[in-house]
């Protein structure tokens, strides 16, 4: 009999769990089964930059930078494997910037304008950019974590190699988008556009594509995982067909 007791109790917590009144048990129980919306947004915090920074004006090949205002920088400036901490990087107007294999934590780069930047297995987590040109800009190998670009123009993007989570590319316009065998997880386009995605050997999961403004892809089946609008897909019908093995033709054959 105590048996009989305890289901018939499990049974009616299931149908209305403890402290759930009827009505709202069952919307308890629908979204218990639901899956989540794709794609998921990207997770980002503002860089984390103290009030107080220390003015300086130059940044040194495996230095390390904490809590610095770096104005006016200008020429090839050589930062590789350098560590910047808590800094903002502010009026930079150079021919190279070279950030191979440096480390960037809570950093803003304010209207950056530089004709290469070059961050190949750099670690990025919490930078912002905003504002300025950049003519190359590779971070191919790099792990790029809570990153923001914003109103930057750009004439090449690398990040081929690169694994990038939680992204956000707004008011950006940019000629080439290089991604081969990049790793891409929450990354949304915003009010952007490109010339051309080179997206072959791309892994991606909750990749927001449907605020970018593309004019082709490369390797249209590589776009597993992606998310477009109905008017992107439309216009990339051909080249989807074509990647399926499918013929389109007009009419037909007489």
């Amino acid at each position: 009999m105590t048996t009989v007791v305890v289901l018939w109790t499990q049974s009616i917590n299931a149908r209305h769990p403890v402290g759930i009144p009827g009505a709202a048990a069952w919307r308890y129980r629908r979204g218990m089964g639901r899956r989540p919306e794709l794609p998921h947004p990207p997770r980002l915090a503002a860089p984390d930059l103290p009030r107080d920074l220390a003015d300086s004006s130059v940044l040194h090949r495996h230095g390390d930078h904490v809590r610095e205002r770096i104005a006016g920088l200008t020429g090839a400036v050589d930062a590789a494997h350098a560590a910047l901490t808590e800094c903002a990087v502010v009026a930079a107007s150079l021919d190279r910037l070279d950030l191979t294999g440096a480390t960037l934590v809570d950093v803003e780069l304010q209207e950056l304008r530089a004709s290469s930047v070059s961050a190949r297995e750099a670690r990025l987590r919490r930078v912002r950019v905003s504002g300025g040109r950049i003519g190359s800009l590779d971070l191919g190998g790099a792990g790029v974590d809570e990153v923001e670009l914003r109103g930057v123009r750009i004439d090449y993007l690398s990040l081929g190699g690169a694994k990038v989570e939680d992204v956000l590319i707004a008011g950006c316009t940019i000629t080439t988008i290089d991604l081969p065998l990049a790793t891409l997880s929450r990354v949304r386009f915003e009010d952007s556009r490109a010339d051309e995605v080179d997206a072959r050997g791309m892994r991606a999961d909750s990749l927001d594509l449907r605020g970018l403004d593309a004019v082709a892809y490369l390797d249209v089946a590589a776009l597993r995982g992606a998310n477009l609008s109905p008017w992107q897909v439309e216009q990339l019908a051909p080249a989807l067909a074509a990647s399926l093995g499918i013929d389109v033709r007009d009419g037909a054959d007489g």
